[in-house]
């Protein structure tokens, strides 16, 4: 498949001046619980450049948050990769794993046993304190509609059966962990969106178009590391099937999908202001509302930059 995957942003990428601080605080983090990492040689985790990604997408983010971040970050990758394994096809091993981890979330304590457990429950502890019981209550459902998702991905590579569009976009998003990563834009700023414009029907499609197009890029790139390992929740397979045509014809398919959804999420933020004199809003809350728009634009920039350089996935 061709590597021409760049789609067209109308705002540009910007970076945090604290990446060097965040990779090395990253790099005690991943010290800490070794065993998390225990299927990625370290040469090749270098290669993905995480702190470079958590320093793009969250430019606005202090010292100590953008360490937070990128310690997030590395675990998504470390905890969704443990399922590309055998361990991937048993989809009731799957729930085990995922359950525990909810359970934190929850209130519950980590086994101490369990390296994913710890490291999870310390980045779960940060992430939540000092926020408002309404952010926790959300991220917490965030969080388990993330976790939940795995066991239907481990069946959907078991019996190896393609979904159908809607299908792949119920479990797309959720396993991609698109609202966990845009609740960090409050949670590493220290503000609170108001619910009546969080809720918005401008904001939610700005957020879920954010969420979608990394996902549809994400599909074209990771597609010749997914294709040959059983991986059925891609969209460019579902193209292809649909259309009956070549995985270079389908992927063109799915980032051209992607590029429409970039030129909406482009017209949609001129409407914000609108919004905002509807729904009467001060000046404090407008301020919170456009600081969280603000990041999904940059969260968007920041991954797709980021997305057609890292190693993570190149076929070595």
């Amino acid at each position: 498949m061709s590597d021409c995957t760049s789609l067209e942003l109308p705002f540009p990428h910007r970076r945090s001046p604290h990446q060097a601080g965040a990779a090395a605080h990253h790099r005690l983090w991943l010290d800490r619980y070794g065993r998390l990492a225990a299927r990625t040689t370290e040469s090749a985790y270098e290669h993905w450049e995480v702190a470079d990604l958590a320093a793009i997408c969250y430019p606005e983010a202090g010292p100590d948050e953008l360490g937070l971040a990128t310690d997030l970050l590395g675990f998504y990758f470390l905890f969704d990769d443990q399922f590309d394994t055998e361990l991937g096809q048993h989809p009731a091993e799957v729930a085990r794993i995922c359950d525990r981890l909810t359970a934190i979330v929850h209130g519950a304590p980590a086994s101490g046993g369990s390296t994913v457990e710890q490291a999870f429950s310390d980045l779960w502890r940060r992430s939540a304190a000092g926020m408002p019981a309404r952010w926790r209550a959300r991220a917490a459902y965030n969080w388990e509609w993330y976790l939940a998702s795995h066991p239907a991905e481990a069946a959907g590579r078991s019996f190896a059966e393609l979904p159908d569009r809607e299908g792949y976009m119920v479990l797309r998003r959720g396993t991609a962990a698109m609202e966990t990563l845009f609740d960090m834009i409050e949670r590493l700023g220290r503000f609170e969106v108001p619910q009546s414009v969080f809720h918005h029907p401008v904001l939610r499609q700005l957020r879920q178009l954010a969420a979608d197009i990394p996902s549809f890029s994400n599909d074209v790139r990771s597609y010749p590391l997914e294709a040959p390992r059983g991986d059925v929740y891609n969209l460019v397979m579902i193209v292809q099937q649909e259309r009956s045509c070549s995985a270079e014809e389908a992927g063109a398919v799915v980032l051209g999908e992607a590029q429409l959804m970039v030129d909406r999420f482009a017209m949609l933020r001129l409407q914000l202001p609108t919004a905002y004199h509807q729904l009467e809003l001060d000046h404090e809350q407008r301020g919170a509302a456009q600081r969280y728009a603000d990041g999904l634009a940059a969260w968007l920039a920041g991954y797709l930059r980021w997305e057609g350089r890292t190693g993570r996935y190149r076929i070595s």
